[in-house]
């Protein structure tokens, strides 16, 4: 749709600054032409369709919409919103064009499943980065002190105890004594 505008935006301003068709003798617009008839001076349409890419453009208005109510429609609206609406148009036909049924709707349904399905897919990604988190991720006040350290705990001092193994010192090999 894009190119669309910006291709008709380009011919508008090519057509409005000298470069129009419409009785300058330059010959047919795009429109007359695929109407076959001669192009006038004032046509509505040679603003936005020109001569060599503006007949296929207009072909598909053309067989949705019909010449004159294109022409009835670009003629009540002002000067300045006739390219959009023209853009419009040309969207609107080549839609109806690929989907007779549906047109542009369509598109517009397809978009929104395609909506549906992202966020679906988002919500299903957040609740496994969530499990995640809480399964797999130590909270950051666990990282700083580590969770078990004998030099620092209480209840098993670092000294030598009383325990009675059964070993005496002279049974010891002399590479164990100390």
């Amino acid at each position: 749709m894009t190119i669309l505008v910006h291709r008709l935006r380009y011919m508008m301003t090519t057509n409005l600054n000298g470069g129009g068709r419409g009785g300058g003798g330059e010959g047919p617009c795009g429109a007359c032409k695929f109407l076959r008839r001669k192009c006038v001076r004032g046509c509505v349409f040679a603003p936005y369709f020109d001569a060599e890419q503006g007949t296929a453009s207009f072909a598909a208005i053309h067989k949705v919409f019909g010449a004159s109510n294109t022409s009835k429609m670009l003629l009540r609206l002002p000067l300045h919103k006739r390219l959009d609406a023209v853009a419009t148009l040309g969207y609107e036909a080549l839609a109806r064009v690929r989907d007779p049924v549906y047109g542009c709707v369509g598109h517009l349904f397809s978009l929104q499943h395609q909506v549906m399905n992202l966020q679906a897919e988002i919500a299903h990604v957040q609740a496994r980065l969530s499990m995640f988190q809480r399964f797999y991720l130590v909270p950051p006040q666990q990282m700083q002190q580590p969770p078990f350290d004998l030099a620092y705990n209480n209840e098993y001092p670092m000294e030598p105890t009383n325990l009675d193994v059964g070993w005496e010192e002279e049974q010891l090999p002399q590479a164990v004594r100390l």
